[in-house]
């Protein structure tokens, strides 16, 4: 096993001022919101769902000089109201809900809205309007603060029980109907009003470490942001357990090796990933949607844009398994189902390609020739609801599985990663609609049985992809496209169903790179580091190590990556993948 040089904390450096505890924080925004006798400031801090308001409103009230603080809190609907709202849209299954198109008047409550509003033509002094919505109820602050929150840091507080939703209070509610909620209906809401306010907000603040905020101007933010949009960058990494966990990342990534295992890794899932500023020395943290919302054209590039709007649609994920077991044998969407059921406008496509595999590792893909569509269901249910064990060899091809293979999985397909294999995940963006078919009789990490699909399942299986149609079409479908001095490229897929191409490149020398307009990534498959710099010197050269995903914006344009330092002489590797425009 080579050494971990595998960066965990990638940055963008900015110029810039960052305030440092609340102590420090609170005296620049009463330097910022001092108040000359008779005068009114209105300070308005917009939250984000999963903030930590007992810390952010008692700290804010306590530092701020002759404050008179509003919590909209107060200004919702009763949650029963809320409640029924939502329900439609929430539905009663354990995981899937379907996307709302709601916004902060439909959770607040109109007359008690206008009724401070007049009361706040009338008041004097600082006052602070405060929490969900604010700047909706508030919408002139003389200045405005934005107190914001990744969503992998919500779902770790959803799962220590520690925050509610937009108007309810369900901290004690199971981590999956959080994220549920927040999926399908609170993070939206919060998304579309935080749209609006980057470009104007005076302030950012990054409470993701409890009890150690940290607050930049909003210039600094947005110069940040811009600077980004047009360099490669990495998203902070953040990894999990998983019931089928391996070993591999333990010593790749250099994580704690006293875990039982990691499973997961999201190495370039913006909607999820925080992006890091480094301002002064310090890491200051925010969702990496940030970019998204910000610098859409330029990050993505204007045909994938017109394509996708502001959704980033390519995802870099690991899976492993190495030292651990075989995933759920499952099933994602067809297109027109996951926008009938869920009204998701494209689907969860996706492809294995394997970074590494122990001997006799396989993977599970498509159906075998012959089988009878009725038997097969009626055995997974059998299987459900007796605790049978499901005979996954009679129904399931079981390919084997090598070091850089690469597996095409459009949606409709059965499949799942076999053990022994860590699996580097290219796939569209939605990434919660897994229809699980059978988990192998295990339990969750929670000591509870993990949701099991069916009857969605049964929906969208394509039977036609048998054993001749997979070999043919999913399995190493590879062929080569260029060649140079000291480098090859091949195109490796995905399926002609699928918008993203991946293409590889294998290489001792510099290869150039074109983004073609849209937003390029890529994970280092081989080598130790390569350095990826423009011809044009329009950004700094760039270092990149084994297994590390990055992102190349569309503004980029020509970029070259060739190996450095220890890989010099050694035959390197890349995947990369992009929104495919035409055949």
């Amino acid at each position: 096993m080579r050494k971990s040089n595998y960066d965990k904390s990638p940055a963008t450096v900015v110029e810039g001022s960052l305030w440092k505890g609340w102590k420090e924080i609170c005296k620049q925004v009463n330097r910022v919101c001092a108040v000359k006798d008779g005068g009114r400031h209105i300070l308005v801090v917009e939250c984000y769902q999963g903030v930590h308001h007992d810390e952010l409103f008692t700290a804010l009230t306590a530092g701020l000089e002759g404050v008179t603080a509003i919590h909209t809190q107060s200004l919702f609907k009763p949650e029963s109201e809320i409640e029924t709202m939502t329900h439609s849209w929430l539905t009663d299954d354990r995981i899937f809900g379907r996307r709302s198109n709601f916004s902060y008047p439909d959770f607040l409550n109109g007359k008690k809205v206008s009724a401070l509003q007049e009361q706040l033509c009338e008041m004097s002094g600082l006052v602070l309007v405060y929490g969900h919505g604010a700047a909706e109820v508030a919408p002139n602050a003389d200045t405005l603060i934005y107190a914001d929150m990744a969503r992998w840091e919500i779902q770790m507080r959803s799962r220590r029980k520690e925050v509610d939703g937009l108007g309810v209070q369900n901290r004690n509610e199971a981590p999956s109907y959080h994220y549920k909620r927040g999926y399908f209906i609170d993070w939206i809401v919060c998304d579309n009003l935080k749209k609006e306010l980057l470009a104007k907000a005076d302030y950012w603040l990054d409470t993701h470490q409890g009890g150690e905020p940290k607050m930049i101007e909003g210039k600094t933010l947005r110069a940040g942001l811009e600077k980004t949009a047009r360099q490669p960058f990495r998203v902070v990494p953040f990894f999990d357990p998983a019931p089928w966990g391996g070993q591999w990342m333990k010593e790749v990534c250099n994580l704690d090796r006293s875990q039982d295992n990691f499973g997961w890794c999201f190495d370039c899932v913006p909607e999820e990933n925080s992006l890091y500023l480094k301002v002064g020395g310090e890491l200051f943290e925010m969702p990496a949607n940030n970019l998204v919302f910000f610098k859409t054209r330029a990050l993505l590039g204007a045909p994938v844009e017109s394509r996708f709007g502001q959704d980033f649609p390519i995802r870099f994920d690991f899976l492993d398994t190495m030292g651990g077991g075989n995933l759920s044998l499952q099933v994602h969407p067809t297109t027109q189902y996951i926008r009938d059921t869920f009204g998701i406008y494209y689907t969860q496509d996706e492809s294995y390609y394997l970074l590494d595999a122990d001997e006799g590792a396989t993977v599970y893909l498509g159906l075998k020739t012959g089988i009878n569509p009725i038997e097969m269901i009626a055995e997974l249910n059998e299987a459900q609801e007796t605790g049978k064990a499901f005979d996954t060899a009679k129904f399931v091809n079981q390919w084997p599985a090598k070091k850089h293979d690469h597996y095409l999985i459009p949606g409709g397909t059965v499949h799942c990663s076999g053990a022994g294999a860590m699996v580097l995940e290219i796939s569209a963006t939605p990434s919660i609609f897994t229809f699980k078919l059978w988990d192998w009789g295990r339990l969750g990490l929670d000591g509870q049985p993990r949701p099991i699909n069916i009857g969605h399942g049964s929906k969208v299986i394509q039977w036609e992809r048998n054993t001749e149609f997979t070999r043919e079409h999913l399995v190493n479908h590879i062929e080569p496209i260029a060649e140079g001095e000291g480098w090859c490229e091949e195109r490796t897929g995905l399926h002609e169903n699928e918008f993203i191409e991946t293409r590889r490149h294998w290489f001792t020398e510099k290869v150039a790179h074109h983004t073609g307009g849209g937003v390029n990534v890529l994970n280092v498959i081989e080598g130790d580091e390569l350095i990826v710099e423009s011809p044009m010197g329009t950004f700094a050269p760039f270092m990149v190590h084994y297994a590390e995903t990055f992102i190349i914006p569309a503004a980029v344009g020509e970029y070259t990556i060739r190996p450095y330092g220890t890989s010099i002489g050694k035959k390197c590797g890349t995947i990369k993948a992009y929104v495919r425009f035409k055949q």
